[in-house]
């Protein structure tokens, strides 16, 4: 896995913007649409468990798992994204990620925030 996938986020100008914090500068909200969130539930890779035992016995990355939180979360923002599109939003505003254990299963990852429209200045 390359640097880039480590990552998450989206590309350069999406169609919707989405921030931590709760403004933007040089845009004004000019419409609160409410919460938005994207949820997934991944099960755990019996491979990936596997390693991550072993690894857990020598230390160090457990990339396997690293790469499944990673696309877990992209597909929980993506998600959220689609939700905000869907609502008339351009912004998200104040996102964040929940991340709970499911049922010893898998994990559960929710992005989360509010669903605004911005208007320049």
């Amino acid at each position: 896995m390359g640097i880039e996938e480590y990552g998450g986020g989206r590309g350069p100008r999406p169609d919707v913007l989405v921030l931590t914090t709760n403004d933007a500068p040089g845009y004004r909200v000019r419409e609160v649409l409410g919460e938005v969130f994207g949820l997934t539930v991944r099960s755990r890779h019996l491979g990936s468990q596997l390693g991550a035992g072993l690894k857990s016995l020598v230390g160090g990355e457990l990339r396997g798992l690293t790469k499944t939180l990673v696309e877990t979360r992209n597909q929980a923002m993506e998600r959220l994204v689609e939700q905000a599109r869907a609502r008339g939003a351009n912004a998200v505003l104040a996102f964040r990620f929940d991340v709970t254990e499911a049922a010893d299963t898998g994990t559960e990852v929710c992005a989360y925030g509010t669903a605004v429209v911005l208007a320049r200045g």
